[in-house]
């Protein structure tokens, strides 16, 4: 091989390995937008139990748990304590969960005078059922979870009981 060709190789793979080495770092410093159900999840806002909204962004950045859950749902009400064990082992962890309730304030209120809970609660109301089948829970079931990672993206879903030892696992990865 003459001299111009073995420069020409080694200039050619040195420009390789610089664009590949650019790629990766664009990429970590500008992760790809996340999917349009996450966006348009991160867009809403939701009536808090006194009335004020509730701008999710403000748990944007940190992993976070999202629970749709209501009053009148038993399976719901049954995974409620596993959830707050969770919240209350993982938050040191950097982990959020959100409770959204589809349901009216009252029965919510009611509720949670007998079941404290430590994590935060808004409403979803009935339009909630509407946001579960965009965040991926085509049949509007409930219970229904969502976690979303630092980047704002849906990592884990889960339709049906959500048990602490499943919810642990999210904290590994």
């Amino acid at each position: 091989m003459s001299l111009i060709n073995r420069r020409l190789l080694l200039t050619g793979a040195g420009l390789g390995a610089a664009a590949l080495g650019a790629g990766f770092a664009w990429h970590r410093f500008h992760p790809p937008e996340a999917s349009a159900a996450a966006q348009a999840f991160w867009a809403r806002r939701f009536p808090s139990l006194d009335g004020t909204d509730v701008d999710v962004t403000r748990w944007r950045g940190r992993p976070l748990l999202v629970n749709f859950w209501a009053t009148w749902c038993p399976p719901c009400v049954k995974e409620l304590p596993e959830i707050n064990q969770f919240y209350n082992e993982a938050k040191s962890k950097g982990w959020q969960v959100l409770g959204l309730a589809v349901d009216q304030a009252e029965p919510v209120k009611a509720f949670l005078q007998k079941s404290p809970l430590d994590f935060a609660i808004a409403l979803a109301g009935p339009e909630g059922l509407g946001l579960v089948r965009e965040l991926g829970n085509p049949a509007g079931g409930l219970p229904f979870s969502v976690a979303f990672d630092e980047t704002g993206e849906i990592r884990w879903r889960r339709l049906g009981v959500s048990h602490l030892a499943d919810l642990r696992l999210l904290t590994e990865n």
